[in-house]
């Protein structure tokens, strides 16, 4: 009986690894990129199921969220604006892709290219750009911001941070 001892042990030890390995598999998958989005409306975003396409963090607010549709109907996400234009950059489409961000006064997806962007909101990635429908004083339009993040000109550069925060 004492030999069989470390032989049961054995037996728990792969049941268990087992047991986690198969429930590991059967959890569903994160959502990086939606097919088939044919209207190129904005997509009904699960919190915490899916995840941004440039910086892979979970989406867990709409908040300061954009999405991206290309010509096929194919869904990017992101949490941060920063985030979209990071990504946006690097595309063959971009000027015929469908742009939404999550506003702050509205509080609905529009279209970013219409936006109004602020450079001081608290946003996941610290990039600052926050949406907003409708313009207030010193707020700039979606081609800006692209132009602010390509020369680096964003709340996580030092120098951008203390000009427009102070600290």
């Amino acid at each position: 009986m004492k030999k069989l001892i470390p032989f049961i042990i054995f037996i728990l030890i792969i049941v268990v690894i087992t047991i986690i390995f198969v429930s590991m598999a059967e959890k569903k998958q994160m959502v990086t990129i939606y097919k088939d989005n044919h209207t190129h409306g904005p997509v009904d975003i699960k919190l915490n199921n899916f995840q941004d396409t440039q910086c892979a963090m979970t989406i867990t607010t709409v908040e300061n969220s954009a999405q991206a549709v290309a010509p096929d109907g194919r869904t990017w996400f992101f949490d941060d604006i920063g985030c979209l234009v990071n990504w946006y950059e690097k595309t063959d489409f971009k000027e015929k892709a469908t742009i939404w961000v999550y506003t702050h006064d509205t509080k609905k997806y529009i279209d970013g290219r219409k936006a109004w962007f602020n450079r001081v909101q608290t946003t996941p990635m610290g990039y600052g750009f926050g949406a907003y429908e409708k313009k207030q004083d010193g707020m700039i339009k979606f081609d800006e911001v692209i132009l602010k993040m390509l020369r680096d000109e964003h709340l996580i550069n030092p120098y951008v941070r203390q000009e427009l925060l102070g600290k």
